[in-house]
């Protein structure tokens, strides 16, 4: 089973690239953000869950992980899964890896996307423009989401690092450019 990890702050293209894989390789792709989303807004999780990320902060662990969990089960004859916008903190990483050791199976490779800071706000004031999303609009909350991800987040990449799992991918240039980049560093290992 192959069971990437997509990482990297927002605006790194983790959405557009999760998509090429999971049409490449035939996997899950499960997005925390789009699953968030997707929740029925009067529900008392997505209120929960809203609170949280409306501001650029994250939604504590136990939540997310028992939402993600559930998204899994939705999967059970999936090649792999792409992770996509988690795990966010060193706890979801290894309830992830408690979760799919239950299942026989592990997380394959941390694929981590590498882009500048001024880069990443620029993405993301572009990305508002096509899709709506206030959080991506508004300049004090990407900073607040960047801050988050650097503080909270960024350590995820050390655990997956100690495993022997991470590899960092360039996240600057074209889309295909990029798409080659992780390609390849998936077809290495498989």
């Amino acid at each position: 089973m192959l069971n990437i990890v997509l990482f990297g702050p927002p605006g790194a293209g983790k959405g557009t690239q999760s998509e090429r894989l999971k049409e490449k390789y035939d996997l899950a792709h499960i997005s925390t953000g789009d699953v968030f989303r997707g929740l029925d807004p009067t529900s008392e999780l997505a209120k929960l869950a809203s609170s949280y990320s409306a501001k650029g902060n994250l939604v504590p662990d136990a939540i997310t992980i028992q939402i993600l969990e559930g998204e899994v089960s939705k999967h059970p004859n999936a090649l792999g899964v792409i992770y996509d916008g988690f795990p966010r903190t060193t706890a979801q990483a290894e309830a992830l890896d408690k979760f799919l050791a239950s299942k026989g199976t592990e997380v394959t490779r941390m694929i981590s996307l590498v882009v500048p800071e001024d880069e990443l706000k620029t993405r993301l004031i572009a990305r508002a423009e096509v899709s709506g999303r206030a959080d991506d609009a508004d300049p004090a909350i990407i900073q607040n989401r960047i801050n988050t991800y650097q503080q909270s987040t960024a350590p995820v990449a050390d655990f997956y690092k100690e495993q022997g799992k991470l590899i960092e991918i360039d996240g600057v240039g074209s889309i295909d450019e990029i798409t080659a980049r992780i390609f390849g560093a998936i077809d290495s290992i498989k």
